[in-house]
């Protein structure tokens, strides 16, 4: 029972975040449409309500329910689990990530009712959050020692960094443009 359990939650993981992922681009193609000629911005903005919603409301929220009751049922089976230092990071992490999906939640519904005022580059910035969520509980969950995730999770913030640096400099050249 236990493994099928894992490898639901695992799927739903996955679908989680692919939806986290995709929904963050909608974001910046939503905002980067509000800058196009009238015509222009009223086809893409309605195209990209309608994408967002049907992502977040049959995709993303369901896969994030799904991941987590399937996460917390494997912790009943295996109780253990609470016992390891690594697993209450672990915790610690899937919280922000929960603060993370509830801050998309409120961009979806800035969205739906056209008042989204971020701009195109904040969201680029913002979808480095997920992966550095993402990126910190895989090491947990694979090397679960206290030393070596922490040298992983470090490593997962200087590579944020470098994508922030990145992100800013294709900014740049595509301002030159």
């Amino acid at each position: 029972m236990y493994l099928y359990l894992k490898a639901l939650h695992i799927i739903f993981v996955v679908c989680w975040f692919a939806g986290l992922f995709y929904i963050v681009r909608l974001f910046v193609y939503y905002a980067e449409a509000q800058l196009k000629s009238d015509v222009e911005k009223k086809i893409l903005s309605n195209q990209y309500q309608i994408m967002t919603h049907r992502l977040w409301y049959i995709i993303t929220y369901p896969a994030a329910v799904l991941a987590t009751v399937f996460g917390i049922w494997m912790l009943v089976e295996n109780q253990a689990l609470l016992q390891m230092p690594w697993m209450h990071v672990k915790l610690f992490f899937i919280v922000l990530l929960w603060l993370y999906h509830f801050k998309c939640q409120q961009f979806v519904k800035q969205i739906q009712n056209k008042n989204l005022t971020k701009t195109s580059s904040f969201f680029r910035i913002w979808n480095e959050g997920a992966t550095m969520i993402l990126f910190s509980v895989v090491f947990l969950v694979i090397l679960k020692s206290a030393i070596n995730w922490i040298f992983g999770v470090v490593g997962i913030f200087v590579l944020a960094l470098l994508l922030t640096l990145g992100i800013k400099f294709y900014k740049k050249i595509r301002e030159k443009k």
